[in-house]
């Protein structure tokens, strides 16, 4: 008997211990990401439906440094232009980018591609990322004591500098001109549709909300159908890492984003709301990379 009840205070203990871990991962932003250095993409080995450049840019303090590839369909514009997505984490994003995938793309309306990354042959910029893509009066210990709150400079350096140079000689149709991010990206993403009408359709890829304290949620709940006119927003989850914790949840994450998405669209605005069931944080970087694609190239899923 005595055997038997420290079996299952045993067990009970190690479960407890496993909740918790999973409690600490979603605080801390899941797991850390695969930081192998990247091998050639598909830029370096060719495609048959894109052809691609790569320009090099810096930011006004001189602190980081990025590297932009661009790839346009070997195809003719349609009459009012192509459609062109902007691809933030630009390193991993053209990682993920198959021959297959394009052969897609081209097949319906492809966009041009835009893959804003940085100067380093790693996936992800760590330090740089967490600087540009988070909003002023972002804490160090939000983001494991890295700095943050440069997403204004950021943003003017994408609208004002990158974008301009990117899309000089390419008939672009401003009307379809779409932003993707994931994670702390998918973060820039919603700050970007608060507070610029630049990027007409907004891809946020699992944001990291809680580390933002809900504020963007908070703002986003205040917008007017006049503010978001010309703009479509498509926030994009996976529950496969919050199924458990948000489960019974009112306070949430995906509780929240259901709630302030259904608000928005009683209030008239367009804001589409995606749930990939069973899918964790970090599954969701191709798999909504992809959807987002699809979305602005009307090709079929």
């Amino acid at each position: 008997m005595h055997r038997e009840k420290g079996f299952m205070l045993c067990r009970f203990n190690v479960v407890r211990l496993a909740a918790l871990l999973l409690l600490l991962a979603w605080k801390t932003g899941y797991a850390r990401p695969d930081m192998a250095p990247l091998g050639p993409n598909i830029a370096d080995r060719g495609s048959a439906y894109y052809h691609f450049s790569v320009k090099e840019f810096h930011s006004r303090d001189g602190q980081r440094h990025y590297k932009v590839w661009r790839g346009v369909p070997n195809k003719s514009a349609p009459p009012g232009g192509f459609p062109v997505l902007y691809m933030l984490d630009g390193n991993a994003a053209m990682d993920k980018l198959s021959e297959a995938f394009l052969q897609k793309l081209f097949a319906a309306n492809p966009p041009v591609l835009v893959a804003v990354g940085y100067q380093t042959d790693l996936p992800f910029d760590l330090d740089s990322r967490a600087y540009d893509y988070t909003p002023p009066g972002t804490a160090r210990q939000q983001l494991r004591g890295r700095a943050g709150g440069g997403s204004h400079a950021f943003r003017h350096l994408l609208e004002e500098s990158i974008a301009p140079a990117v899309e000089k000689g390419v008939t672009i149709n401003p009307a379809q001109r779409g932003l993707w991010g994931h994670s702390y990206g998918g973060l820039f993403v919603l700050e970007s549709w608060l507070s610029s009408s630049f990027f007409t359709t907004s891809f946020s890829a699992v944001p990291s909300l809680a580390r933002n304290d809900f504020q963007l949620l908070k703002a986003m709940e205040a917008v007017s159908p006049q503010q978001a006119a010309g703009k479509h927003l498509y926030l994009m989850e996976g529950d496969g890492d919050r199924r458990a914790l948000d489960e019974n949840s009112e306070s949430g994450v995906l509780p929240r984003v259901r709630h302030t998405l259904a608000q928005l669209n009683q209030h008239g605005v367009l804001a589409t709301y995606r749930l990939f069931p069973g899918l964790t944080h970090g599954v969701m970087f191709t798999t909504s990379l992809q959807a987002a694609l699809l979305q602005l190239a009307q090709a079929e899923r």
